[in-house]
């Protein structure tokens, strides 16, 4: 004759025969019936907190981006100070054109890819107004320093 296991394995003490079963002695409330709708859930947002996330990686593109421009920019400015030695302007205020060329450049291209980063975190006249400023006020300066 064999010898049959009887014991149904662990189980918690306490616990009912029907695992589905609710334990003695405990009832469930009912369900209120107006959270029960299939009317989307609104969830407000955080005070302070920022409008929209900028990922890694959104954050790695646009930071390579602006590097190749600040390279582009780069040889832009010699030829440009090159070119306005050629015409006869001093070395040094071509040197000086140059820069502020480049520099204008880069704020405006600055404040370009940071819109299109995060526009709703960055595209504010504190962040992306400043560096426009900045950056026509550079580009002006290089045309004015360059007619000498």
């Amino acid at each position: 004759m064999q010898n049959q296991n009887t014991d149904p394995g662990f189980k918690i003490p306490g616990t009912p025969a029907d695992p589905k079963a609710p334990p003695a002695g405990e009832t469930f409330p009912a369900p209120d019936p107006a959270l029960s709708t299939t009317a989307p859930l609104e969830v407000a947002p955080v005070a302070g907190a920022p409008a929209a996330d900028t990922s890694a990686r959104d954050l790695a593109i646009g930071g390579g981006i602006f590097l190749v421009l600040l390279i582009v920019y780069f040889f832009a400015r010699n030829a440009y100070a090159n070119h306005l030695v050629r015409r006869r302007v001093a070395p040094s205020a071509a040197d000086t054109a140059g820069w502020l060329m480049f520099f204008g450049l880069s704020f405006l291209s600055a404040a370009a890819v940071l819109a299109m980063m995060n526009s709703d975190k960055f595209l504010s006249f504190a962040i992306t107004g400043t560096l426009l400023l900045l950056g026509i006020a550079a580009l002006i300066g290089a045309l004015v320093t360059g007619r000498r």
